[in-house]
C-alpha cells in the first residue's frame, strides 16, 4: 500500500512539473581537434566549468568561465549557437 502511495504522489509530482524544453539535437561527446576547428570557424560557444584555480592555468583561450555565475546570464541569445562544455573531470 505504501510503495503505491508513493508511485503516485510521484506521478502527480510529475505531472506538475513544468514541460522543460528539448534540445533539438542529441548531446554528443566532442573531442578536442573538434573543438579547435569549431573555435577556429567561430561557430561555437565554449565554456569551462572548471573551478578557479584550474580556470586560471588551464583554460582554452576564448572560453567563458561559468564560476558560480547562472548559466542563464552567460548562454547566448541565438538558439542555434552550438553549445560547448568542458572540465578537467572528477578531482
Amino acid at each position: 500500500m505504501i510503495r503505491f502511495r508513493l508511485a503516485a504522489a510521484l506521478a502527480l509530482a510529475a505531472l506538475a512539473l513544468p514541460s522543460l524544453p528539448r534540445a533539438s539535437e542529441p548531446f554528443q561527446l566532442v573531442s578536442a581537434a573538434q573543438v579547435e576547428r569549431m573555435m577556429k570557424a567561430k561557430d561555437v560557444k565554449v565554456y569551462d566549468v572548471n573551478i578557479d584555480e584550474l580556470w586560471e592555468r588551464y583554460h582554452l583561450p576564448g572560453a567563458v568561465h561559468v564560476g558560480n555565475r547562472p548559466l542563464d546570464t552567460l548562454l547566448p541569445t541565438d538558439k542555434a549557437t552550438r553549445l560547448v562544455f568542458y572540465c578537467s573531470g572528477p578531482k
